[in-house]
């Protein structure tokens, strides 16, 4: 899943030309970058999409929606790292052909495959 995130700015720097920030995801804290939001300034609320601040928004729109996420499980999703993606890939059934070109052999040439 990929969302893009409401985030509270704690930090700008500068890294080369582009202005970087950390901010913190309702306690989960990355870097940021922030040359799309040249508005924003620390303690300022931002959404965050893919590493990049894409648009300020107000703190009680941004505490709704960290809310809303947390209750979903979709922030555990969005900020597990690999090994947690990894596992949680591997506890999940797959069907042997996700296309369903393979789904009852039996069917497509009108006769049972002994």
């Amino acid at each position: 899943m990929c969302l893009a995130i409401p985030g509270r700015v704690e930090e700008i720097t500068t890294e080369g030309d582009l202005r970087m920030g950390r901010v913190n995801f309702g306690g989960i804290v990355k870097r940021v970058c922030l040359d799309c939001v040249p508005e924003v300034e620390v303690g300022d609320f931002t959404i965050v999409h893919a590493g990049f601040a894409i648009s300020k928004i107000d703190e009680e729109s941004a505490r709704e929606t960290l809310a809303l996420f947390q209750e979903m499980g979709a922030l555990d999703e969005e900020f597990a790292d690999e090994d947690q993606t990894m596992q949680r890939a591997a506890g999940l059934t797959q069907p042997a052909c996700p296309d369903g070109s393979c789904a009852d052999e039996s069917t497509k040439s009108g006769s049972r495959l002994i």
